[in-house]
């Protein structure tokens, strides 16, 4: 999976292409702690690209978004293709995040 992180302002839009899992689920902790160590609290993870997502990338956002919590932080989700949105709608996460149909719309939304 690759991970690109841009910033716009105080918002990091944390861009994920290719699957989301056991195998690659450390690449998107490290991104997530990055953005609390250097004080960003609000994040859209942009899955216009984001192929697959398993149980255990879930469990990294949940968590991601716990600790965002905790500290007054938010993030949402952006550009959601069908099968990923299967995926959130079936976890019930979508109930935990906000979901956005474009990264533009999200970044908005934390501003």
């Amino acid at each position: 999976m690759e991970i690109t992180v841009e910033k716009i302002n105080d918002i990091a839009v944390i861009s994920l292409k290719g699957k989301l899992s056991v195998t690659t689920q450390a690449d998107l902790e490290k991104e997530f702690e990055k953005c609390l160590q250097e004080n960003t609290l609000k994040a859209v993870v942009d899955c216009a690209y984001l192929e697959y997502i398993s149980s255990a990338g879930l469990r990294v956002l949940l968590a991601a978004a716990k600790q965002f919590k905790k500290v007054h932080g938010t993030i949402a989700l952006a550009a959601l293709g069908t099968n990923v949105k299967q995926v959130f709608e079936i976890s019930g996460f979508t109930t935990i995040f906000p979901i956005h149909a474009s990264c533009e719309e999200a970044v908005q939304s934390l501003k």
